[in-house]
């Protein structure tokens, strides 16, 4: 079942029934029959298509944010900021994708080659609900220029972004056999990736999806592009302006109230400044982060996408706290209506606790004090994560040094890493496998065909 729940204050106000098999395996059946003629338009309408998204995009910008904070509890600025990142990701590939996707010459012995950049058929597309239309951007945009056709099932509690973004699609000039959206249920997955006419699977979730959709997709040959947990470290070398080092760090964190694959979840900060930034970080947080209505462009902090969620944040820093961390502020569930959880700081989280290696999904600091350089890189390669990573400090030679030996798939230099157009995203270790975004993002799903001419 999809439904529609408003996580600020609890009301049910809508339920969508499940797709049924029926309806999943004729999606399937029109994509596939599209592929032939998308795959053959030229790549410049492909492209121009796209574009004219982009556009559709940003003004219905209001309207799609206002749904992503009635399904998820996002801020309502933070969703307009992420409609903004959509339109530079169907913008970026709009005017970038034919470039992207042309004839590459290749020099060989004997003679010349060219890789032919081509599409591959009908993807199916499982997206999360935290970023629900950033992440589906990212996926159909490169795919849609490329020729690639698409179903595509998103998260159950956000049935209303789905269907405003297949709106925005089919309003742009995407035909409805090129992309179709589709309430299917979990279940449904592993018929669907047994299906032959689906070629490959891209999952942005948890770890425990990511296992499952890649058991799925090696059992039937297909590939995949998973974009899983993480739980970034931010290290801090030294600072010349510690309220606006502690302030970025904090933005960063509680941004989608903790929700966010890529935030910098563990703060590991020098020794010689640590008790300093430990003071300021919590009262920043403490006084800050306080609760509020979501659609409230005064609130800071909002609630977590549903009850379930909030719940397990509480029940993690209950258990960090029994285990012997040191709560400096929050950590208490909120009581009343909706799944508020207060903004939280934890120190002295050692390896034998959960805490330590878990991803805790919420607005949660953790810090860790370091002696010294080596140590402070130890402390951030010492996770089963490896999405992204943070490197704070006055010489940026010595930052780029740290960040070398970081262990991730992207590190950000004197800023707490995000998402942009241009710019690959993905990571290592259980983080997940593949790219998004940036040039390599539209070559997951490619059939790099040589043809020696």
């Amino acid at each position: 079942m999809y439904s529609v729940t408003n996580p600020a204050t609890g009301e049910l106000l809508e339920e969508i029934e499940n797709a049924t098999d029926e309806e999943v395996r004729a999606a399937i059946d029109r994509v596939h029959r599209g592929y032939s003629s998308w795959r053959r338009r030229p790549v410049a309408e492909r492209a121009e298509i796209v574009l004219r998204a982009a556009e559709l995009f940003a003004e219905r910008a209001d309207e799609l944010a206002a749904i992503m904070t009635l399904e998820m509890g996002k801020r309502i600025n933070e969703g307009r900021g992420e409609i903004g990142v959509v339109v530079d990701i169907f913008t970026y590939y709009g005017e970038n994708g034919p470039a992207l996707v042309a004839d590459e010459p290749l020099p060989i012995k004997g003679g010349e080659a060219v890789i032919a950049k081509q599409p591959i058929g009908a993807l199916l597309g499982v997206m999360p609900w935290n970023f629900p239309c950033y992440q589906v951007a990212r996926f159909v945009a490169p795919n849609l220029v490329l020729g690639n056709t698409i179903v595509l099932k998103h998260a159950s509690i956000c049935p209303r972004s789905a269907a405003a973004i297949e709106r925005v699609l089919r309003d742009a000039g995407v035909p409805d056999d090129v992309y179709a959206n589709t309430f299917a249920s979990s279940r449904q997955i592993p018929s669907i990736l047994a299906d032959p006419r689906i070629v490959g699977v891209s999952l942005t979730g948890s770890e425990q999806a990511g296992i499952a959709v890649a058991a799925e997709a090696g059992r039937n040959l297909k590939r995949s592009v998973l974009e899983l947990g993480g739980s970034d470290p931010l290290i801090v070398l030294d600072t010349d302006d510690m309220d606006e080092t502690v302030n970025a760090t904090a933005t960063a964190r509680m941004r989608n109230c903790g929700q966010s694959c890529n935030a910098p979840k563990r703060m590991i900060v020098m020794a010689d400044i640590y008790e300093d930034f430990v003071d300021r970080l919590t009262k920043r947080v403490a006084d800050f982060y306080q609760p509020g209505d979501p659609a409230d462009p005064a609130t800071k902090l909002p609630p977590l996408a549903s009850v379930g969620a909030a719940d397990e944040v509480a029940a993690q820093i209950e258990t960090a706290i029994r285990q012997g961390a040191t709560l400096r502020t929050g950590g208490q569930r909120i009581d009343g209506p909706g799944a508020y959880v207060e903004a939280t700081v934890l120190t002295d989280v050692t390896p034998e606790m959960d805490a330590y290696r878990d991803e805790i999904f919420g607005p949660v600091v953790l810090v860790f004090r370091a002696e010294t350089e080596e140590e402070a890189i130890e402390i951030a390669n010492d996770s089963p994560f490896g999405l992204g990573a943070s490197v704070f400090g006055t010489d940026r030679d010595r930052a780029r040094r740290v960040a070398e030996q970081i262990e991730a798939g992207m590190v950000y230099l004197n800023s707490s890493g995000g998402s942009q157009a241009d710019l690959p995203f993905g990571g290592i270790k259980r983080s997940g496998i593949g790219r998004e975004l940036g040039p390599l993002g539209i070559e997951e799903f490619m059939n790099k065909k040589a043809i020696r001419l």
